[in-house]
């Protein structure tokens, strides 16, 4: 009994390492699909040369250094498709809930069907709502709890209560 115990705690610190690791995985996967999606988004805008002339400009270097998926500045008239679909169901989960209270990471993590007790799961929940909190997209309360807000026809912005 005693050595089965024992094999079993290590699969299972294995299985958690494996887990952390398909995260992070999932993560830089992530990241490289919205860099490219931003990169062809940038290559298909046109802008007009000093000629008169069409010109499609470079897109922006994306820093090596930069941490987490691209997520763009929330603005008026950018669909919430331009998001990726883990983002797309945080923003969906805070909007389509009933009431209007901010919900904290490990409670969207649970409405989402990640399992809460793992806390690098919950982490990449907190890390994506940050960013979106960062880009405009959600607000974030002093708590660390997250609301989508209000957003207007013309996209500006009121707190929900």
């Amino acid at each position: 009994m005693e050595v089965l115990r024992e094999e079993a705690a290590r699969a299972a610190a294995e299985l958690e390492a494996a887990e952390v690791e398909l995260d992070r995985r999932v993560i830089a996967h992530e990241e490289l699909v919205e860099a490219l999606a931003v990169s062809a988004e940038a290559a298909a805008d046109v802008e007009e040369g000093e000629d008169g002339s069409e010109v499609a400009p470079f897109p922006a270097p994306v820093s090596a250094a930069a941490q987490g998926p691209v997520v763009p500045r929330r603005r008026e008239g950018l669909a919430v498709s331009v998001l990726s679909l883990d983002n797309q169901q945080i923003l969906k989960v805070l909007r389509d809930r009933p009431g209007a209270e901010p919900l904290r990471a490990r409670k969207i993590a649970a409405v989402l069907g990640i399992d809460a007790a793992v806390a690098a799961k919950v982490e990449g929940v907190r890390s994506k709502a940050k960013r979106l909190a960062e880009r405009g997209w959600l607000f974030q309360k002093a708590s660390g709890a997250f609301s989508a807000g209000r957003w207007g026809a013309e996209g500006s912005a009121k707190v929900a209560k």
